[in-house]
């Protein structure tokens, strides 16, 4: 998704939720400051359908919940808000003290990269990702074309990276019982020219 700053205000949390709860569109809260998600692209879309879907049906009747795009994350010691484009949680759901709308245990997070978001989502919200405790592991995928990063947690504060690029392999997740194709991954997924590729418009 794409982020605007909507203002330099200083927000509570508290004020942050009662803002959110009112509004019509999705915000994010960044340590005191309120950021416009607006709407992504097609491709951007159909990538998190195609993986929440194939995750919702490898994962039935086992303890996994999996959640796309409206669903909250409190990120406690970074103070952050924010909505994964796919989450899964293990076991039961852990909520934030006083809500019933925010999770705060993902094992997995997936987010599929905009231009605006590309640096922000591979730094500083990697980072923001790892201070929660059952966090390990993070799948970031391109819209613009075809490639795949895969980190996994193997001990504390060790993480592995793997990529992936060619439409015939697949992408096996560490934390889960889950397997992709690349291509079942991009099904229906339309890449553009490079020169359209570089704007969110």
């Amino acid at each position: 998704m794409i982020m605007q700053a909507e203002d330099k205000k200083i927000y509570t949390p508290e004020e942050y939720l009662e803002f959110e709860v009112n509004s019509e569109e999705r915000h994010e809260y960044i340590n005191t400051e309120i950021v416009l998600m607006t709407g992504g692209t097609p491709n951007h879309n159909q990538i998190a359908l195609n993986l929440s879907g194939a995750l919702n049906f490898a994962l039935k009747r086992q303890p996994y919940r999996v959640f796309v795009t409206d669903q909250r994350l409190w990120i406690q010691k970074k103070r952050i808000y924010t909505y994964p484009d796919v989450m899964v949680v293990q076991g039961e759901l852990q909520l934030q003290e006083g809500r019933r709308d925010t999770i705060t245990n993902p094992l997995m997070i997936a987010e599929v990269l905009s231009a605006s978001t590309r640096s922000y989502d591979k730094d500083a919200k990697f980072a923001a990702y790892r201070t929660i405790p059952n966090f390990k592991e993070y799948l970031l995928i391109d819209q613009y074309t075809m490639h795949i990063e895969q980190y996994f947690k193997t001990e504390q504060k060790r993480w592995t990276f793997a990529e992936y690029d060619n439409v015939d392999e697949t992408v096996t997740l560490n934390s889960i019982p889950f397997q992709i194709l690349i291509e079942d991954l991009y099904d229906k997924v339309e890449f553009e020219s490079t020169e359209i590729a570089t704007s969110d418009s």
